[in-house]
Protein backbone atom coordinates (compact mmCIF):
# COMPACT_ATOMS: atom_id res chain seq x y z
CA UNK A 1 0.00 0.00 0.00
CA UNK A 2 2.87 2.12 0.82
CA UNK A 3 4.16 1.90 -2.33
CA UNK A 4 0.99 2.31 -4.23
CA UNK A 5 0.45 5.81 -2.40
CA UNK A 6 3.73 7.18 -2.94
CA UNK A 7 3.19 6.18 -6.52
CA UNK A 8 0.19 8.16 -7.02
CA UNK A 9 1.95 11.13 -5.11
CA UNK A 10 4.92 11.20 -8.20
CA UNK A 11 1.87 11.02 -10.44
CA UNK A 12 -0.56 13.53 -9.35
CA UNK A 13 2.44 15.94 -8.35
CA UNK A 14 4.16 15.70 -11.89
CA UNK A 15 1.04 16.14 -13.53
CA UNK A 16 0.49 19.63 -11.79
CA UNK A 17 3.92 20.73 -12.45
CA UNK A 18 3.52 19.54 -16.04
CA UNK A 19 -0.05 21.25 -16.89
CA UNK A 20 1.48 24.44 -15.03
CA UNK A 21 4.57 24.33 -17.06
CA UNK A 22 2.66 24.17 -20.24
CA UNK A 23 0.15 27.01 -19.45
CA UNK A 24 3.16 29.02 -18.22
CA UNK A 25 4.36 28.87 -21.57
CA UNK A 26 1.24 31.15 -22.75
CA UNK A 27 -0.60 32.59 -19.27
CA UNK A 28 -2.61 34.81 -22.38
CA UNK A 29 -3.98 31.90 -24.06
CA UNK A 30 -5.08 30.76 -20.06
CA UNK A 31 -6.62 34.20 -19.22
CA UNK A 32 -8.34 33.95 -23.15
CA UNK A 33 -10.00 30.45 -22.31
CA UNK A 34 -11.60 31.70 -18.65
CA UNK A 35 -12.99 34.31 -20.82
CA UNK A 36 -15.07 31.89 -22.84
CA UNK A 37 -16.28 30.71 -19.73
CA UNK A 38 -17.42 33.65 -18.53
CA UNK A 39 -19.20 35.21 -21.54
CA UNK A 40 -21.18 31.70 -21.43
CA UNK A 41 -22.39 32.43 -17.93
CA UNK A 42 -22.64 35.86 -18.78
CA UNK A 43 -20.15 37.05 -16.33
CA UNK A 44 -17.75 39.33 -18.61
CA UNK A 45 -17.64 41.59 -14.97
CA UNK A 46 -14.38 39.07 -14.06
CA UNK A 47 -12.72 39.48 -18.21
CA UNK A 48 -10.36 42.24 -16.68
CA UNK A 49 -9.19 40.41 -14.18
CA UNK A 50 -8.80 36.85 -16.05
CA UNK A 51 -5.44 37.57 -16.86
CA UNK A 52 -4.68 37.81 -13.08
CA UNK A 53 -6.07 34.87 -12.25
CA UNK A 54 -4.75 32.98 -14.76
CA UNK A 55 -1.41 34.09 -13.40
CA UNK A 56 -2.03 32.72 -10.06
CA UNK A 57 -3.69 29.92 -11.01
CA UNK A 58 -0.60 28.60 -13.17
CA UNK A 59 2.06 29.95 -10.26
CA UNK A 60 -0.33 27.59 -7.75
CA UNK A 61 -0.16 24.23 -10.20
CA UNK A 62 3.09 24.15 -10.16
CA UNK A 63 3.87 24.72 -6.42
CA UNK A 64 1.21 22.48 -5.36
CA UNK A 65 2.95 19.93 -7.84
CA UNK A 66 6.81 20.66 -6.47
CA UNK A 67 4.98 20.63 -2.79
CA UNK A 68 3.51 16.94 -3.04
CA UNK A 69 6.61 15.51 -4.06
CA UNK A 70 8.28 16.86 -1.50
CA UNK A 71 5.31 15.92 1.03
CA UNK A 72 5.45 19.46 2.76
CA UNK A 73 2.72 20.40 4.65
CA UNK A 74 0.93 17.39 3.04
CA UNK A 75 -2.45 17.78 5.08
CA UNK A 76 -3.05 21.17 3.30
CA UNK A 77 -2.37 20.67 0.04
CA UNK A 78 -3.72 17.69 -0.07
CA UNK A 79 -6.94 19.63 0.62
CA UNK A 80 -6.09 22.35 -1.56
CA UNK A 81 -5.57 20.07 -4.68
CA UNK A 82 -8.79 17.86 -3.81
CA UNK A 83 -11.05 21.44 -3.83
CA UNK A 84 -9.24 22.61 -7.23
CA UNK A 85 -9.62 19.11 -9.22
CA UNK A 86 -13.30 19.51 -7.93
CA UNK A 87 -13.37 23.10 -9.41
CA UNK A 88 -11.75 21.65 -12.37
CA UNK A 89 -14.03 18.68 -12.63
CA UNK A 90 -16.97 21.07 -12.49
CA UNK A 91 -15.85 23.11 -15.37
CA UNK A 92 -14.62 19.93 -17.59
CA UNK A 93 -18.43 18.72 -16.95
CA UNK A 94 -19.87 21.35 -17.70
CA UNK A 95 -18.06 21.77 -21.05
CA UNK A 96 -19.15 18.20 -22.20
CA UNK A 97 -22.83 18.55 -21.28
CA UNK A 98 -23.59 22.12 -22.40
CA UNK A 99 -21.45 21.85 -25.37
CA UNK A 100 -20.95 25.37 -25.03
CA UNK A 101 -17.22 24.97 -25.03
CA UNK A 102 -15.19 22.15 -26.91
CA UNK A 103 -11.67 23.03 -25.71
CA UNK A 104 -10.92 23.67 -21.51
CA UNK A 105 -7.03 24.49 -22.52
CA UNK A 106 -6.29 22.25 -19.47
CA UNK A 107 -2.59 21.85 -21.19
CA UNK A 108 -3.00 24.95 -23.16
CA UNK A 109 -2.18 25.06 -27.05
CA UNK A 110 0.52 22.49 -27.36
CA UNK A 111 -1.73 19.35 -25.62
CA UNK A 112 -5.12 19.99 -27.39
CA UNK A 113 -7.79 18.22 -25.54
CA UNK A 114 -11.45 17.92 -25.98
CA UNK A 115 -13.92 18.69 -23.42
CA UNK A 116 -14.68 14.92 -23.22
CA UNK A 117 -11.26 14.15 -22.88
CA UNK A 118 -10.06 16.88 -20.00
CA UNK A 119 -13.29 15.57 -18.21
CA UNK A 120 -12.35 12.00 -17.93
CA UNK A 121 -8.54 12.85 -16.97
CA UNK A 122 -10.13 15.11 -14.30
CA UNK A 123 -12.01 12.10 -13.05
CA UNK A 124 -9.17 10.12 -12.53
CA UNK A 125 -7.10 12.95 -10.67
CA UNK A 126 -10.58 13.35 -8.84
CA UNK A 127 -9.99 9.77 -7.40
CA UNK A 128 -6.28 9.60 -7.30
CA UNK A 129 -6.61 13.01 -5.11
CA UNK A 130 -9.51 11.80 -3.10
CA UNK A 131 -6.94 8.77 -2.02
CA UNK A 132 -4.03 10.70 -1.03
CA UNK A 133 -6.60 12.90 0.80
CA UNK A 134 -7.61 10.06 2.95
CA UNK A 135 -4.24 8.67 3.32
CA UNK A 136 -2.87 12.69 3.98
CA UNK A 137 -1.63 11.73 7.64
CA UNK A 138 0.85 8.58 6.14
CA UNK A 139 2.83 11.09 4.05
CA UNK A 140 6.07 12.81 5.46
CA UNK A 141 8.37 15.07 4.11
CA UNK A 142 11.75 14.12 2.47
CA UNK A 143 13.68 17.10 3.36
CA UNK A 144 13.17 19.46 6.59
CA UNK A 145 11.29 22.23 6.89
CA UNK A 146 13.34 24.96 5.66
CA UNK A 147 15.19 22.77 2.95
CA UNK A 148 11.54 22.37 1.63
CA UNK A 149 10.60 25.83 2.01
CA UNK A 150 13.91 26.99 0.17
CA UNK A 151 12.78 24.44 -2.84
CA UNK A 152 9.27 26.44 -2.76
CA UNK A 153 10.49 29.71 -2.69
CA UNK A 154 12.67 29.26 -5.99
CA UNK A 155 9.61 27.39 -7.50
CA UNK A 156 6.99 30.10 -6.63
CA UNK A 157 9.62 32.96 -7.80
CA UNK A 158 10.36 30.94 -11.25
CA UNK A 159 6.75 29.89 -11.70
CA UNK A 160 5.78 33.82 -12.01
CA UNK A 161 9.20 34.98 -13.96
CA UNK A 162 8.78 32.60 -16.76
CA UNK A 163 4.61 34.07 -16.83
CA UNK A 164 6.20 38.18 -17.12
CA UNK A 165 8.87 36.89 -19.32
CA UNK A 166 6.36 35.44 -22.49
CA UNK A 167 4.05 38.81 -21.72
CA UNK A 168 6.56 41.15 -22.37
CA UNK A 169 8.55 38.52 -25.23
CA UNK A 170 6.61 35.49 -26.70
CA UNK A 171 5.80 32.22 -25.78
CA UNK A 172 8.78 30.04 -25.04
CA UNK A 173 7.45 27.75 -27.35
CA UNK A 174 5.08 28.55 -29.87
CA UNK A 175 2.08 26.45 -30.24
CA UNK A 176 -0.26 28.81 -32.55
CA UNK A 177 -0.97 28.80 -36.23
CA UNK A 178 0.96 32.08 -36.22
CA UNK A 179 4.10 30.26 -34.94
CA UNK A 180 7.12 31.67 -37.13
CA UNK A 181 7.67 29.90 -40.80
CA UNK A 182 3.95 29.44 -41.05
CA UNK A 183 2.17 30.32 -44.52
CA UNK A 184 -1.38 32.36 -42.79
CA UNK A 185 -2.58 31.64 -46.34
CA UNK A 186 -2.06 28.27 -46.44
CA UNK A 187 -3.28 28.08 -42.45
CA UNK A 188 -6.60 29.51 -43.53
CA UNK A 189 -7.77 26.60 -45.69
CA UNK A 190 -9.05 23.46 -44.60
CA UNK A 191 -6.28 20.40 -44.04
CA UNK A 192 -5.96 18.43 -46.91
CA UNK A 193 -8.40 15.07 -46.57
CA UNK A 194 -11.18 16.71 -43.34
CA UNK A 195 -14.67 16.65 -44.11
CA UNK A 196 -16.91 18.93 -44.12
CA UNK A 197 -20.11 19.49 -41.79
CA UNK A 198 -23.11 17.49 -43.56
CA UNK A 199 -25.76 19.53 -44.07
CA UNK A 200 -29.45 19.39 -45.33
CA UNK A 201 -31.48 22.42 -46.76
CA UNK A 202 -34.35 22.52 -44.57
CA UNK A 203 -37.80 24.45 -45.84
CA UNK A 204 -40.63 26.45 -43.80
CA UNK A 205 -43.76 26.84 -45.07
CA UNK A 206 -47.07 28.02 -43.53
CA UNK A 207 -50.23 26.16 -44.10
CA UNK A 208 -53.85 27.14 -42.64
CA UNK A 209 -51.87 28.88 -39.96
CA UNK A 210 -49.77 26.04 -38.93
CA UNK A 211 -45.90 26.29 -39.87
CA UNK A 212 -44.37 23.12 -41.36
CA UNK A 213 -41.08 22.61 -41.52
CA UNK A 214 -39.73 19.84 -44.76
CA UNK A 215 -36.57 19.78 -46.44
CA UNK A 216 -36.19 18.83 -50.60
CA UNK A 217 -36.57 15.54 -50.54
CA UNK A 218 -40.21 15.52 -48.55
CA UNK A 219 -42.32 17.99 -50.21
CA UNK A 220 -46.22 17.19 -48.87
CA UNK A 221 -48.07 15.67 -51.31
CA UNK A 222 -50.78 18.10 -51.54
CA UNK A 223 -47.81 21.32 -52.02
CA UNK A 224 -48.55 23.94 -53.91
CA UNK A 225 -47.93 27.77 -54.43
CA UNK A 226 -52.11 28.90 -53.34
CA UNK A 227 -52.26 26.87 -49.87
CA UNK A 228 -48.29 26.80 -48.40
CA UNK A 229 -46.59 30.19 -47.64
CA UNK A 230 -43.02 30.40 -47.71
CA UNK A 231 -41.71 31.32 -44.07
CA UNK A 232 -37.94 30.55 -44.62
CA UNK A 233 -35.07 28.32 -45.29
CA UNK A 234 -31.57 27.28 -42.99
CA UNK A 235 -29.49 24.48 -43.06
CA UNK A 236 -29.51 21.61 -41.08
CA UNK A 237 -26.46 20.70 -39.93
CA UNK A 238 -26.42 16.67 -39.79
CA UNK A 239 -23.21 15.90 -38.55
CA UNK A 240 -20.39 18.37 -37.95
CA UNK A 241 -17.31 17.16 -40.06
CA UNK A 242 -13.31 18.12 -38.93
CA UNK A 243 -12.61 20.72 -41.97
CA UNK A 244 -11.92 23.44 -39.29
CA UNK A 245 -8.90 25.57 -40.76
CA UNK A 246 -6.08 26.27 -38.39
CA UNK A 247 -6.51 30.20 -38.55
CA UNK A 248 -9.88 31.39 -38.67
CA UNK A 249 -11.75 35.05 -38.71
CA UNK A 250 -7.94 36.56 -40.31
CA UNK A 251 -9.89 39.34 -41.98
CA UNK A 252 -7.96 42.73 -42.72
CA UNK A 253 -10.62 45.60 -43.53
CA UNK A 254 -9.18 48.93 -44.99
CA UNK A 255 -10.56 52.12 -42.87
CA UNK A 256 -13.35 52.22 -45.01
CA UNK A 257 -14.17 48.62 -44.65
CA UNK A 258 -13.25 46.98 -48.18
CA UNK A 259 -11.54 43.70 -47.39
CA UNK A 260 -7.73 44.08 -48.37
CA UNK A 261 -6.63 40.27 -46.96
CA UNK A 262 -5.59 38.92 -50.01
CA UNK A 263 -3.67 42.22 -51.19
CA UNK A 264 -1.98 41.90 -47.91
CA UNK A 265 -0.98 38.75 -47.42
CA UNK A 266 0.10 38.04 -51.71
CA UNK A 267 2.36 40.88 -51.17
CA UNK A 268 5.62 39.79 -52.85
CA UNK A 269 8.10 41.94 -50.37
CA UNK A 270 8.89 41.85 -47.36
CA UNK A 271 6.83 44.09 -45.01
CA UNK A 272 6.01 44.76 -41.04
CA UNK A 273 2.70 44.13 -39.77
CA UNK A 274 1.84 45.21 -35.77
CA UNK A 275 -0.61 43.95 -34.00
CA UNK A 276 -2.29 45.92 -31.38
CA UNK A 277 -5.46 43.96 -29.70
CA UNK A 278 -6.28 46.93 -27.67
CA UNK A 279 -3.78 50.48 -26.52
CA UNK A 280 -3.89 49.92 -23.09
CA UNK A 281 -1.90 51.76 -20.12
CA UNK A 282 1.07 50.13 -21.12
CA UNK A 283 3.23 52.19 -23.31
CA UNK A 284 6.65 51.28 -22.75
CA UNK A 285 7.33 50.07 -26.33
CA UNK A 286 6.27 53.67 -28.35
CA UNK A 287 9.79 54.34 -28.69
CA UNK A 288 11.07 51.04 -29.75
CA UNK A 289 8.58 50.98 -32.15
CA UNK A 290 9.30 54.74 -33.78
CA UNK A 291 13.18 53.08 -34.17
CA UNK A 292 11.00 50.40 -36.06
CA UNK A 293 9.40 53.27 -37.96
CA UNK A 294 12.05 55.09 -39.20
CA UNK A 295 14.36 52.18 -39.74
CA UNK A 296 10.89 50.96 -42.27
CA UNK A 297 10.87 53.91 -44.04
CA UNK A 298 14.87 54.01 -44.86
CA UNK A 299 15.02 50.50 -45.99
CA UNK A 300 11.69 50.87 -47.86
CA UNK A 301 9.67 48.23 -45.94
CA UNK A 302 5.99 48.68 -46.17
CA UNK A 303 5.06 48.88 -42.36
CA UNK A 304 1.11 48.85 -41.22
CA UNK A 305 -0.75 48.20 -37.97
CA UNK A 306 -3.82 45.55 -37.84
CA UNK A 307 -5.92 46.29 -34.62
CA UNK A 308 -9.40 45.84 -33.19
CA UNK A 309 -8.66 49.21 -31.52
CA UNK A 310 -9.21 51.30 -34.56
CA UNK A 311 -10.14 54.86 -33.29
CA UNK A 312 -7.87 54.70 -30.25
CA UNK A 313 -4.99 53.67 -32.30
CA UNK A 314 -5.50 56.75 -35.06
CA UNK A 315 -5.41 58.91 -32.42
CA UNK A 316 -2.33 57.75 -30.82
CA UNK A 317 -0.31 58.06 -33.99
CA UNK A 318 -1.35 61.20 -34.56
CA UNK A 319 -0.25 62.25 -30.95
CA UNK A 320 3.26 60.51 -31.08
CA UNK A 321 3.24 62.36 -34.52
CA UNK A 322 3.94 58.99 -36.70
CA UNK A 323 2.23 57.92 -39.87
CA UNK A 324 1.51 54.49 -40.16
CA UNK A 325 -1.11 52.68 -42.44
CA UNK A 326 -3.77 51.14 -39.90
CA UNK A 327 -5.99 48.57 -40.83
CA UNK A 328 -8.81 46.95 -38.87
CA UNK A 329 -9.16 43.31 -38.17
CA UNK A 330 -10.99 40.79 -35.35
CA UNK A 331 -10.72 40.93 -31.67
CA UNK A 332 -10.71 37.10 -32.04
CA UNK A 333 -7.61 36.69 -35.10
CA UNK A 334 -5.29 39.46 -33.19
CA UNK A 335 -5.81 37.34 -29.34
CA UNK A 336 -4.40 34.53 -31.14
CA UNK A 337 -1.58 36.57 -33.63
CA UNK A 338 -0.45 38.44 -30.52
CA UNK A 339 0.57 37.01 -27.67
CA UNK A 340 2.49 40.12 -26.05
CA UNK A 341 0.59 43.38 -27.21
CA UNK A 342 1.93 44.89 -29.59
CA UNK A 343 3.31 41.80 -31.28
CA UNK A 344 5.46 42.51 -34.82
CA UNK A 345 5.77 40.61 -37.75
CA UNK A 346 8.02 40.62 -40.93
CA UNK A 347 5.61 38.83 -43.57
CA UNK A 348 6.50 38.37 -47.13
CA UNK A 349 3.65 36.78 -49.14
CA UNK A 350 1.74 35.96 -45.64
CA UNK A 351 4.77 33.67 -44.58
CA UNK A 352 5.63 34.63 -41.40
CA UNK A 353 9.47 35.12 -41.49
CA UNK A 354 9.86 36.69 -37.88
CA UNK A 355 7.94 37.70 -35.10
CA UNK A 356 8.98 40.30 -31.90
CA UNK A 357 7.23 40.66 -28.77
CA UNK A 358 6.48 44.24 -27.23
CA UNK A 359 10.20 43.86 -25.20
CA UNK A 360 11.61 42.78 -28.57
CA UNK A 361 10.84 45.29 -31.01
CA UNK A 362 14.65 46.37 -31.38
CA UNK A 363 15.18 43.76 -32.15
CA UNK A 364 13.35 44.16 -35.67
CA UNK A 365 15.95 46.78 -35.96
CA UNK A 366 18.98 44.94 -35.33
CA UNK A 367 18.04 42.12 -37.84
CA UNK A 368 18.45 44.70 -40.78
CA UNK A 369 21.88 46.42 -39.74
Amino acid sequence: MKIILHIIRFVVGVLFIFSGLIKANDPLGLSYKMQEFFEVWNMTIFNDATLVFSILMIAFEIIAGVAVLLGWNFKLFSWLLFLLIVFFTFLTGYAVLSGKIRECGCFGDCIKLTAEQSFAKDLVLFVLISFLLIKRKSIRPIFSNSISIFFLVLVTTGSFAMQVYVLGHLPYVDCLPYKKGSDIQEGMKAPIGSIPDSTVIKFIYTKEGKEVEFDAEHFPADFNDTTYTFVKRYDKLIREGNAKPPIKDFVILSPTGNDTTQAILSDPREQYVLFIKNMDANLTWVKDFREVVNMAAKKEIPLSIITSDYDKVVNFLHDENLVVTVYKGDVVAIKTAARSTPTLYLLQQGVILNKWGRLDLKKAVSNYY
